[in-house]
């Protein structure tokens, strides 16, 4: 199908259908301005990833040369297109207060019960750093306590703890969620956010313990021990009021074939123990050993860039409502070399997101009457380091969260062509899907939840922020039934690439690409922008959701 018949789709009014969804609500569907639909194409997108990618941006780490590099061309570029600046400063840049930690020492971690002990080497069998902004942290013969999932869930009757006093010890933890039949507990297959690793150590700070030791399995994890190591490098937090001292001193995985031996070292077997995790009855075990290492660190404190910009709405009653668009600018910079290649380019990820960003923002722009909301476009720093940008800003938001109707987060768009479907990361949580919907049928295509709830996307990508916070957020992920292509050939790309290229300086612009479908794809977040802009009102959480409290709340103030 040629992209221009594509695109004509998505002017189309469409349907309200929801397939997938529940509780359809009445959407507006107001047809995008052909000029607009017209303003999107591949040509553009490919330029601006092919400069996003270069070796010259340095992988877009925060706080480097390659951030400079990055901020003034998406600055340029926002001015290009007549842009108002998006912060009331009257700047395109909102400043993120970081701190860049880096371990420089390779410290051994040894494990010590009786007159036995165990040493891990740095980075093979384990892999730590801090929070602290100290230039040492440390663990001096701390107990280690296995606490299974590290889960209290008081609505599903659910507590790891069992009110054991851990302040000082070092808790050993699993990573997702407990995997049960009963559905009604964690909700099956599908990851919540007890299952992720930032609950894990959150959990440590609330219970002050002095460290935490996530086991890594490939499966539940959802990427391999490699992305892990990737965390030797310099690692970047927000910087709170107390230095971050609260959080535990060290965090860090550790491999399984090493969890089993320090288990083993215990009088413990590890599956037996993994099994008893996976039950309400569990309760937490000291394991009789200690743990000890010392982490030296190199600090460098940073006022990293949230690169923000702003189209006016038409509507004066209603202009100071916004519909805020999101892409995570940031990437892992220069970094331990494989296969010959240091620099960590994430051409995939997320250079074609912010690219995205761009080309939406052209397609807007090229709009004789804007919708009747404004609409914001919004880079965000160091989302590769837990979300840090997308965090402070739903903290310290530009815009009330109040009046931010909807978040669309672009993280990776298609690399392969057009496809029949589109993957929504946690379909069904709101409204926002009524408004997909619609345009994926005028597109002739069908939304799809996400096919590996298990690994928990919707808690791993920058929409998460506004989501918590209590804002409609929509995150979408290439479709993989591409047309054109035999039947399996977008899942067997997608695990190629979480394989070969997912956080590795592999991730650079293939000569395969197509990128027919990701403009496909931002035709459809165009429009659903475009309506929600327009629309008579708010969209909504889906009754039963989690984050439809907070929203509530916000509202009401």
């Amino acid at each position: 199908m040629a992209v221009a018949a594509l695109l004509a789709m998505a002017c189309g009014t469409g349907s309200s259908d929801t397939t997938g969804a529940s509780s359809a609500a009445v959407i507006n569907t107001d047809t995008v301005p052909a000029e607009a639909i017209a303003a999107l194409d591949t040509a553009t997108l490919m330029q601006h990833v092919r400069v996003l990618a270069a070796d010259s941006l340095l992988g877009r780490q925060p706080g480097t040369l390659g951030e400079d590099r990055t901020a003034a061309y998406l600055e340029r570029q926002y001015k290009a297109l007549g842009l108002a600046p998006g912060n009331p400063d009257g700047t395109y840049v909102q400043r993120v207060p970081l701190v860049g930690i880096t371990v420089t020492n390779a410290p051994t971690m040894t494990f010590a019960t009786g007159g036995t002990t165990r040493a891990l080497t740095w980075r093979d069998d384990y892999v730590a750093w801090t929070k602290h902004v100290e230039p040492t942290a440390s663990l001096d013969k701390s107990e280690l306590v296995f606490v299974g999932y590290g889960t209290e869930a008081p609505e599903f009757q659910w507590d790891d703890f069992k009110g054991l006093d851990v302040a000082g010890k070092t808790l050993v933890m699993l990573v997702n969620d407990p995997p049960l039949a009963d559905t009604a507990r964690f909700g099956g297959k599908r990851m919540t956010y007890y299952g992720r690793w930032t609950y894990k150590y959150e959990q440590a700070i609330k219970h002050k313990a002095a460290g935490v030791l996530l086991v890594h399995e490939t499966e539940a994890a959802g990427y391999p021990f490699t992305v892990v190591q990737g965390k030797t490098a310099e690692q970047f937090d927000l910087v709170a009021p107390d230095r971050n001292m609260s959080r535990a001193a060290v965090e860090g995985w550790i491999t399984l074939e090493q969890t089993k031996a320090l288990f083993a070292m215990a009088g413990r077997n590890f599956d037996a123990l993994k099994a008893e995790a996976a039950t309400p009855a569990f309760k937490p075990v000291p394991l009789g050993v200690t743990a000890s290492v010392t982490l030296q660190n190199t600090l460098r404190e940073v006022a990293s860039r949230n690169m923000v910009a702003k189209l006016d709405g038409s509507d004066p009653a209603l202009k100071n409502e916004v519909v805020v668009y999101s892409a995570h600018w940031d990437h892992f910079g220069i970094g331990t070399p494989v296969k010959g290649d240091s620099i960590y380019n994430g051409a995939a990820d997320n250079a074609t997101g912010t690219a995205g960003l761009l080309v939406l923002a052209k397609a807007f722009k090229a709009m004789k009457t804007p919708p009747k909301r404004s609409i914001v476009f919004l880079a965000v720093t160091a989302e590769e380091q837990g979300l840090l940008g997308a965090a402070y800003y739903a903290m310290v938001p530009l815009y009330p969260l109040a009046k931010t109707i909807a978040n669309i987060n672009m993280d990776m768009l298609s690399l392969w062509g057009p496809t029949r479907d589109l993957t929504v990361i946690g379909l069904g949580n709101s409204e926002l899907d009524d408004y997909a919907q619609a345009v994926a049928t005028a597109q002739g295509r069908v939304l799809k939840p996400d096919a590996e709830p298990e690994k928990g996307f919707y808690y791993r990508s920058d929409h998460f922020n506004f989501a918590k916070q209590g804002v409609p957020a929509f995150y979408a992920e290439a479709g993989i039934e591409v047309i054109g292509k035999p039947a399996g050939y977008g899942l067997k790309m997608r695990e190629e690439y979480t394989a070969n290229d997912y956080h590795a300086p592999q991730d650079e612009i293939k000569a395969g690409w197509d990128l027919t479908g990701a403009v496909q794809d931002l035709a459809l977040f165009l429009t659903m922008g475009y309506r929600v802009g327009n629309a008579a009102k708010f969209p909504e959480w889906r009754a039963g959701n989690e984050f439809r409290a907070a929203r509530e709340a916000m509202l009401k103030k």
